[in-house]
């Protein structure tokens, strides 16, 4: 074989390596701004398909109908909750800007005198509210340079924005053929790694395939559900906003243990307007309730259906996040679950070889096995 690689097969083969190499890089270039948006369409479609097969293969709908429907029933259920969050974080902001505005006029910018009495920090936040109040005019006037002199940053947000809606969209609109060509794609991506891999690959899918799902409903139901006890927690404290901020909680769940960051702050804030028992009483529903859910509903949901250690899907969620951005929420632990499923198969097709008795060479190279036989053996 060696003798027939001739010096023109030799090149026609890296010739070949090359073009395939420059055409996987181009490719690469072409869809990299789409991988996100895929693989968020892709996870979408995987968990909710079931629901894409009630009305395709039960109600008898046409694939595209089908596909259709559950589009547009995503894309209410993502984007009426952005739009309402946007329209009142916008209201928010409003207000609050025009309220310090007012109040920088007037020259009676305040805050809580449990601020002011804070240590270290507390003296300074005097000086710089006395400098305000003081030249007033000053101030505003100092406040509209520095956001001319930053209208860079303004640009980079807005930019970010864009980007953020048009990889949603796409996103949405990928879903559309990830539900209507779904199984052809799964059944070709199968074959194809099975010609490569073996038939071994198909307990890979489907480690794949329940890691993906349990992560899913794992986080997003734990997410969803202390969204809704926050909420309450919310309405009952007074805190300003309710609904704005289960949205925010909502998001920021989506992380393990991120919740404390958004009841907790929301109780700081409370206890700093004098509403004490109000931001006590939330604190309390936060550790005893909202947290609770945390512990409870996540390990169970996740590490129950795939019989995987929590720790690791933590380890997988967290990494995910810090390797991949957002998406690497699902990303993280179904990578760690196909090294899982590795190593498993690999101690398995190899234990008895890990697990075999050992011998113990005498010095005289006599062998006495690790385990000394019985008296009826020995006779």
């Amino acid at each position: 074989m060696i003798e027939n690689w001739t010096k023109e097969f030799i090149i026609q083969r890296l010739l070949a390596i090359t073009l395939l190499v420059v055409l996987f890089i181009l490719c690469f270039r072409v869809i990299q701004f789409f991988i996100v948006p895929a693989l968020w369409a892709a996870i979408l479609a995987y968990v909710t398909f079931p629901i894409y097969n009630f009305f395709h293969q039960k109600v008898k709908l046409s694939p595209d109908f089908s596909a259709a429907i559950m589009t547009i029933s995503i894309s209410l259920i993502i984007g009426v909750p952005l739009v309402a969050g946007v329209f009142i974080l916008q209201q928010e902001a409003l207000s609050l800007i025009t309220n310090i505005i007012y109040r920088i006029k007037v020259g009676y910018l305040d805050v809580p005198e449990s601020i002011k009495e804070l240590p270290i920090i507390g003296q300074q936040i005097k000086d710089v509210l006395w400098r305000i109040n003081k030249n007033p005019e000053g101030t505003l006037d100092a406040f509209r340079l520095w956001a001319q002199s930053h209208l860079y940053y303004g640009k980079v947000a807005f930019d970010v924005v864009f980007s953020s809606l048009a990889k949603l969209g796409m996103a949405l609109m990928t879903l559309f053929f990830f539900y209507r060509d779904g199984t052809s794609l799964i059944r070709q991506i199968r074959q194809a790694l099975r010609n490569i891999i073996g038939n071994r690959i198909d307990g890979y899918i489907d480690s794949v395939g329940t890691t993906t799902r349990a992560v899913v409903y794992g986080i997003g139901l734990t997410a969803l559900v202390q969204a809704i006890l926050a909420g309450i927690g919310y309405y009952f404290a007074s805190a300003p906003s309710p609904i704005l901020l289960s949205i925010i909680t909502f998001i920021i769940a989506l992380i393990p243990f991120g919740t404390p960051f958004v009841w907790g702050g929301v109780s700081i804030w409370l206890l700093s307007q004098g509403h004490t028992a109000e931001g006590i009483g939330l604190a309390l529903w936060g550790v005893l309730v909202i947290s609770w859910v945390d512990n409870l509903i996540r390990p169970i949901v996740i590490s129950g259906a795939t019989k995987i250690p929590f720790i690791i899907i933590f380890i997988g969620v967290l990494g995910g996040l810090t390797a991949f951005g957002f998406v690497g929420l699902f990303i993280g632990p179904v990578v760690l679950a196909i090294g899982l499923a590795v190593w498993r198969e690999w101690i398995s097709q190899h234990k008895n070889e890990l697990f075999a008795q050992q011998e113990v060479v005498l010095s005289d190279s006599r062998t006495l096995p690790t385990e000394f036989p019985t008296e009826k053996e020995s006779e």
